[in-house]
């Protein structure tokens, strides 16, 4: 039996919360299937972008021959070249997550302590990495990675200003 609170929203018990990794106040898609089945999915604004936004890694990925992956708060949304089958659809990290909610932007190698790991599983040739906070209304909603492999050369402030152009340009589409 459905549960309402006052305001007329649909009241998810904890445990489906936490397996679905749901905050309280946390929007939430709610479907149905042909077969009449409920199903809950947490909304991810920068997830109405996943086209467009795979379209741009793809274009940045093209151009600079790094790996550029579009992120939002729980998982990758669109990862483009070398190695994006590592990363698509896979869930970030508590610590990016950290840094999108804090809305750093750096640039690191993977001897210095700003180096963020991506996802649990990120392959470890993955050293050097630049990124920047999508931001939209106010709110970091997600993030702009590019990474390079061991043997690339480093990265510096071209790549940190495309990622910020990118996360920019992002956030504005999403304020549309």
């Amino acid at each position: 039996m459905t549960q309402w609170d006052d305001l007329g929203r649909v009241v998810v018990p904890k445990e489906i919360r936490r397996t679905l990794r749901i905050r309280e106040g946390d929007p939430l898609e709610i479907f149905t299937d042909r077969e009449g089945e409920i199903i809950l999915k947490k909304y991810s604004p920068i997830g109405e972008l996943g086209i467009f936004a795979k379209q741009y890694a793809e274009s940045m990925a093209q151009t600079l021959g790094y790996l550029v992956c579009v992120t939002d708060t729980d998982q990758i949304i669109a990862a483009a070249g070398p190695g994006k089958k590592d990363f698509q659809e896979k869930a970030i990290t508590k610590q990016l997550g950290e840094v999108i909610l804090r809305r750093e932007q750096f640039q690191a190698g993977s001897d210095d302590k700003k180096f963020t790991r991506i996802t649990a599983e990120q392959p470890e040739e993955f050293d050097n990495q630049v990124i920047s906070p999508i931001i939209c209304e106010g709110d970091a909603i997600g993030s702009v990675v590019i990474l390079a492999k061991e043997g690339k050369k480093k990265m510096g402030d071209t790549e940190q200003k495309l990622a910020t152009c990118a996360a920019g340009f992002l956030g504005r589409q999403m304020e549309q």
